[in-house]
């Protein structure tokens, strides 16, 4: 996957440092200042959770906070939007998983 590499006002890519973090158990590289979701995507990575009911995939569609597609689990802590989160050194980042639907258990257990 490409980045923008000399833009107007952001500046050149290549002058800033490079980070690494992890998703998933594996190490990426982001870019300082570089949100999550654009650094995954830039990594290749288009599926950053699943839907909590029916698994199917999710991934970036607002790349603005409003949302929410985008959460994963970083540093232990739950749905953080990694559209407005900054890349940190060696961060762990994890995509959400499936959730068990409490409220269909229950109805199927009455």
């Amino acid at each position: 996957m490409t980045r923008i590499v000399n833009h107007p006002v952001l500046g050149k890519l290549h002058d800033r440092e490079t980070i690494p973090f992890l998703f998933d158990g594996t190490t990426y590289e982001a870019y300082e200042n570089e949100t999550i979701a654009a650094a995954l995507l830039a990594n290749g990575i288009r599926t950053l959770r699943v839907h909590e009911e029916s698994g199917t995939p999710r991934g970036i569609y607002c790349n603005i906070g409003h949302c929410m597609e985008c959460r994963v689990k970083v540093n232990g802590q739950a749905n953080v939007r990694s559209c407005l989160t900054v890349v940190e050194k060696d961060m762990v980042v994890e995509s959400g998983k499936q959730l068990p639907n409490i409220v269909k258990r229950m109805v199927e257990q009455q």
